[in-house]
């Protein structure tokens, strides 16, 4: 679990490559790199849109040799979509990368409290 603040996507991207760097020895930089950003980027959406003050988030990490799966859950059931990207702000690109680099095999699903965000990197 992490608190809902700024630096729990720092923490949850240290996080996420230390567990694939430790389940999978073998595993890619670009992997390690790809897996870092996609939890990264989960962690950000769900702090940012998924969370009042006080709040907290739950990541959970599943890897093995073909695929690292990230999920991100926050207490709040509005689903992320997609928004358009602005070069006057700095949003609005975090889903196009998580889709560029899981190749669309990520989704949502209702949890018991809120909502859960799921992503695959696939390895190699």
């Amino acid at each position: 679990m992490l608190f809902g603040a700024p630096q729990a996507a720092r923490v949850a991207r240290e996080f996420a490559r230390e567990y694939v760097t430790f389940h999978v020895p073998d595993a890619s930089g670009d992997h390690l790199d790809a897996v870092a950003l996609v939890t990264c980027e989960l962690v950000t959406n769900a702090i940012r849109y998924g969370t009042e003050p006080g709040d907290s988030v739950r990541v959970v990490i599943d890897a093995d040799a073909a695929r690292t799966r990230i999920e991100v859950q926050d207490p709040v059931r509005r689903r992320p979509r997609s928004r358009p990207e602005s070069a006057e702000r700095d949003r609005g690109r975090g889903l196009i990368i998580v889709d560029a680099l899981c190749a669309g095999h990520w989704g949502i699903e209702d949890a018991p409290l809120g909502k859960s965000v799921w992503a695959e990197v696939k390895a190699g």
